[in-house]
């Protein structure tokens, strides 16, 4: 079944295992539907944007740059094994921002991601990037809820 309705999904992940469905329903949705998946994979700089840039920062960034590399290689692993195109994206920033940014620039006309779910105490004080992108994006988000115990993927 081919549809129009998507050509370009964007899957954001974090690499943690929260993830996990939100990548295999991703991926899945771009197969049925035919569309382009965009894996992206945000490096969070903004609890840096206070510290002063030395060796230590730049260690650091290049941790969760490669980290991130390899998060969205495994989604384009995982979706290309299926016959479903796949396009890695790094950004860099605050996550939300990034991820809206980025579905704007790519003409993204859904935007899949995991969240642990979490209410009350706990999402006021972490926030929530999924709650952020829900509020603030122009397209369709699904926010897909992570298992009781998460497995890897």
């Amino acid at each position: 079944m081919m549809s129009e309705f998507y050509k370009n999904i964007m899957i954001a992940t974090d690499g943690s295992a929260n993830t996990c469905r939100a990548i295999s329903f991703g991926i899945e949705m771009a197969k049925l539907s035919g569309a382009r998946v965009h894996a992206l994979y945000v490096v969070d700089t903004s609890s840096f944007s206070s510290v002063p840039m030395d060796a230590g920062w730049e260690a650091m960034y290049q941790i969760l740059q490669k980290e991130g590399e390899k998060v969205v290689a495994e989604v384009k692993e995982s979706g290309e094994s299926v016959g479903v195109k796949v396009e890695t994206v790094l950004g860099e920033g605050h996550p939300s921002d990034e991820i809206l940014n980025i579905a704007k620039e790519r003409n993204i006309d859904l935007i899949i991601m995991g969240t642990l779910g979490k209410t009350g105490i706990d999402r006021f004080l972490l926030g929530s990037v999924a709650e952020k992108v829900v509020r603030n994006s122009s397209v369709p988000v699904m926010v897909v809820r992570s298992e009781e115990k998460p497995e890897a993927c």
